[in-house]
Parts: structure tokens; sequence; C-alpha cells
């Protein structure tokens, strides 16, 4: 019965987002454009609003509660320190802009320096992002899940209206805990611009 449920919601789920991060029929674009979190992307032209607290470089992330996908326990990024924190945040990793996006920060980077630490959100559930990790050995990054109800997403700015999923966006984070680098993609079947924003995340590293 559990599984039936969960095949039903992952199938409802799929039907909605396949048209958020495009087909394998679009060619995939990246993006270095960003707008700010708080306000307006686009989903082929179509405007969609970001609801939450927008936030901004020079803050810290605010208190969340995150779920790690592997272990099931609560992660408050809020109260992390002492690494880069890059955070690939994507509307769901079961969608082919979303998979591109996750595997490239799976691969090109391994490049990056070992205190940068790679982490991706979205709102699947736990159990989603635990089984895409394994099904493309992607399973050095952190998979975090904001399924429960959105509260990342709300907490930053990046939760969009009326379908209640995550904007595509890159956010880097210091090793004291303070926001250095922000890209929102303006239109979300584009990718982020992942090459500038590893430049960023090997500049924060070798800070001191």
């Amino acid at each position: 019965m559990i599984k039936k449920i969960l095949y039903l919601v992952v199938g409802v789920s799929l039907s909605v987002l396949l048209a958020t991060c495009g087909t394998k029929k679009v060619p995939l674009i990246i993006d270095s454009g960003s707008v700010s979190p708080g306000s307006q992307v686009t989903r082929k032209g179509a405007k969609l609003s970001l609801t939450g607290t927008a936030i901004a470089i020079g803050q810290r992330l605010p208190v969340t509660d995150l779920v790690d996908a592997r272990s099931m326990s609560s992660v408050d990024l809020h109260a992390s320190q002492g690494n880069v924190l890059f955070l690939s945040i994507v509307p769901s990793i079961d969608t082919k802009v979303c998979e591109e996006q996750t595997h490239y920060l799976g691969e090109e980077g391994d490049r990056l320096p070992a205190d940068v630490r790679r982490i991706t959100i979205s709102r699947d559930t736990p159990f989603a992002q635990k089984r895409f990790s394994e099904e493309a050995k992607l399973e050095d990054i952190q998979y975090l899940s904001d399924y429960k109800d959105g509260s990342f997403g709300r907490s930053v700015g990046l939760l969009i209206d009326d379908v209640m999923l995550l904007a595509r966006a890159v956010i880097l984070v210091d090793k004291e805990g303070i926001v250095q680098y922000i890209q929102v993609v303006p239109e979300i079947t584009n990718l982020p611009d992942m090459e500038k924003a590893f430049d960023k995340a090997v500049s924060l590293a070798g800070q001191q």
C-alpha cells in the first residue's frame, strides 16, 4: 500500500515538473543572468512569482529545517561553518535540466577544493533524492529535501508561488556562514552558470 502511494505521488509530481525543467528535445542553455530572490522568474516566457523573504549577499542563511536524504536527519544550514557551502537549488532532480545541473555539480565539481561542500536542494522527497543519487552514481553530493512545507524556499525567497517548487538557483556561503554569491536563473528551463559559481567557490575556499 505504501509503495502504491509513493508511486502515485511521484507520478503526479513528474507530470507537473516535466514542464518545469524542460524536455529532452529542447537544447540546454546556460544562463549567466540573475534575478533577485523574492521577485519573478519565467517558465518558457510565463511569469512566475517567487514568495518568501528574499536573501541577500552579506546575510546569513536563515534557520530552517531541511532533511538529509541519506540519514533522514534534520539539517540547519544556518549553523554550518568551516566549509564553503555550494548550494545547487533545483525544482526536481527527476527532470532533464535539473538532472543536468546535478550531474555537473557532481562530476565537474570534483575539481573543487575539498572544503567546498556540494549540496543539492529540492522539494523532492528524501527517498526520491536518495534513489537518484544511487542510480546516477552521484553520491559525493549531499542531498537536502525541503519537502515538508517549503520552509527553506520561503526563508530565502525562492519558493515559486502556486506550483510551490523551488526556483533554479545557486547560492554560495563562505566559511563564516555569510552568503557571498547568488544566481537565480531568470528562465527556469535554463541552466545556471556553474563555471562562474565554481570560480567563486574556489576563491572563497582560498580565503583565510
